[in-house]
């Protein structure tokens, strides 16, 4: 098949999706005419996708709500909401040990209030950015103000990285208004925005750096959203679609899409952009979500973007400053309302799949890297996925449910990556239109070749209570060796959730270093065996949605007291090994032949 063939079959195949979840929603709320709702399995239908909680499962790790005894006091958005697109689509959090003292910070983006306010109004809006210092001791203290990050936006995406390699951790923050960078200098943040050059007033939603040119200096991309401005005339159009349940201006096909964008590191602070001519600029995608991952193994991180109502965006790194799209022969482009994403190994076999997480009625994708090589001085192979959520039982249970963060983590350190997904919908309540529909977020346990399966029912109140859910983060913040998250519920408090039972099993927690570029090795993979599994992490691949993830690296171990050898290929392709290493620790490891 050629690439122009491949391109309009898949083409068609979303013009037929389409038509198919169009009918479908429409049958869908003519039938419930109420809130959306996770509903069991259809007799005759669906119920052979059902799958029941295994007898094995060992059921002892609950996600406790700590947020308040941990001192998190965080609020997203102040006021009423004016269904407005640029409103609803909520803001992120990101981990990170800004102050360098061994334990992870939180940074919470928050949105001031409604975009309709005067500019006066909204500075003054209590809605403001959080910046959480962990005490070490289970609480936070939240330093925002000293720390100069308690900016008062519309904030969208959070990401964190040391772009001027000087050892510490700077914070890019999007936004529908300009993006701010803060330059990090001893714990306290600068605004270099402007300077740096990347001040972009577009629509903004996910970022995440990564050294694509494998220069030493972390570069930036960015996905926008789309082309939103606000028009009163808009507010009284009809709904484009689903009977008048959504109104013109929530609705992502009202807008056009906006491009991306590619800040090429120039080592000296600035930055330029660089999107269009390298051919990463994907405009005609709705862009949410983010990530920096080598899909095909040749060291040069690739590029993938999920987008919302348009085809997700997969380019290889040509490795010469360009990139090439492989959206269609990837098979990992379908145009579907991606909005969520996370990138790791759960299936253990040496390479990274993908996750999404999709609006109602269009199921959840997992895109599993078809290139299976546990080698990695293998050669590379082109990129190809295969979309397995019915197979390992993500699909089905996602029907009713609209996804947004999510990661992969081996929750139970058991040595299988398993996966959590908040959900929230973009549905304004009947009785209270100010208000969105609540939605039951999912725990999935990993079990191996029989796939995931769906435990929050009996994993934690969280998982029995509906929020609205937005962005989501993950790391170890109290330093016990098991997983932790935080949840950005829109228009409510944010959620700090501590894995209590997770270090029943061994663990390993990985931190690299280098000393001179590239400071964090972003982008450095490392391969673990313990117990005759090989597992694989690669620094700085998770986002999430609007969100940005410890980059730490965790290892479940199971019951095997250490790890018999640990592999790393560094950035720049130096590879480097240790053997025998103790179970239960926070290793840190520097590149060798670097003082």
């Amino acid at each position: 098949m050629t690439r122009r063939h491949a391109r309009t079959l898949s083409w068609c195949l979303a013009a037929l999706a389409f038509t198919l979840v169009s009918g479908g929603l429409a049958a869908w709320k003519h039938r419930n005419n109420t809130a959306p709702r996770r509903e069991g399995p259809v007799p005759g239908l669906s119920d052979a996708l059902a799958r029941a909680i295994p007898a094995d499962y060992p059921a002892r790790v609950a996600f406790t709500d700590v947020t308040q005894r941990a001192g998190i006091r965080f609020r997203h958005f102040n006021g009423d909401r004016a269904s407005l697109i640029a409103e609803d689509m909520g803001s992120g959090a990101g981990w990170a040990d800004y102050d360098l003292d061994g334990d992870l910070d939180l940074f919470i983006a928050n949105a001031a209030g409604s975009i309709l306010l005067p500019a006066q109004e909204l500075a003054r809006s209590p809605a403001r950015c959080a910046l959480y210092r962990n005490r070490g001791d289970g609480s936070f203290e939240d330093v925002a103000h000293q720390a100069g990050v308690d900016a008062a936006l519309t904030g969208m995406g959070v990401a964190w990285g040391d772009y001027d390699n000087d050892g510490d951790l700077d914070l890019y923050v999007t936004a529908y208004g300009p993006n701010r960078l803060l330059r990090n200098d001893g714990g306290r943040f600068l605004d270099v925005s402007r300077e740096a050059g990347v001040d972009d007033d577009r629509f903004g939603a996910g970022a995440a750096w990564g050294d694509y040119d494998l220069d030493g200096d972390l570069d930036l991309y960015v996905a926008n959203y789309v082309q939103f401005s606000f028009s009163e005339t808009d507010r009284q159009r009809p709904a484009a679609a689903f009977r008048g349940d959504l109104p013109y201006t929530l609705n992502p096909s009202s807008y056009p899409p906006e491009r991306n964008l590619l800040y090429r590191n120039n080592g000296d602070g600035t930055f330029s952009e660089v999107a269009k001519e390298a051919g990463c600029a994907d405009p005609n995608g709705r862009g949410m979500s983010v990530s920096w991952v080598d899909f095909d193994g040749d060291l040069w991180p690739d590029l993938y973007i999920a987008n919302d109502v348009s085809q997700n965006g997969v380019f290889r790194n040509r490795g010469d400053g360009s990139f090439e799209d492989v959206g269609a022969s990837s098979l990992a482009a379908d145009y579907r309302g991606a909005m969520g994403l996370a990138v790791g190994d759960p299936d253990n076999d040496g390479d990274f799949d993908l996750f999404l997480t999709h609006w109602i009625a269009q199921e959840n994708a997992l895109y599993e890297n078809q290139r299976r090589s546990t080698d990695p001085n293998a050669p590379e192979g082109p990129a190809l996925f295969m979309d397995m959520a019915d197979a390992r039982g993500l699909g089905q249970i996602s029907l009713d449910a609209i996804g947004w963060g999510t990661e992969f983590i081996d929750f139970d350190n058991d040595g299988r990556l398993d996966l959590f997904v908040v959900n929230g919908s973009t549905f304004e309540r009947p009785e209270d239109t100010r208000l969105l529909v609540p939605m039951l977020p999912f725990l999935f346990w990993n079990h191996g070749p029989a796939g995931f399966y769906e435990v929050g029912k009996i994993s934690g109140d969280f998982f029995q209570r509906t929020i609205v859910g937005r962005g989501a983060a993950f790391g170890d913040y109290d330093n016990d060796g098991d997983v932790d998250a935080f949840v950005v519920v829109h228009g409510g408090p944010g959620i700090l959730l501590r894995n209590d039972g997770g270090n029943a099993s061994h663990w390993l927690k990985v931190r690299l270093g280098q000393t001179h570029r590239n400071r964090f090795a972003v982008g450095a993979s490392v391969r673990l065996l313990a117990g005759g599994a090989w597992q694989t992490r690669q620094v700085g691949a998770g986002n999430s949605y609007l969100s940005h993830n410890s980059l730490e690296l965790e290892f479940g171990l199971g019951q095997n007291p250490k790890a018999d050898r640990i592999e790393i290929r560094w950035p720049d392709g130096h590879q480097q090994a240790l053997q025998d290493i103790s179970a239960n620790q926070t290793i840190e490891i520097q590149r060798e032949g670097e003082e």
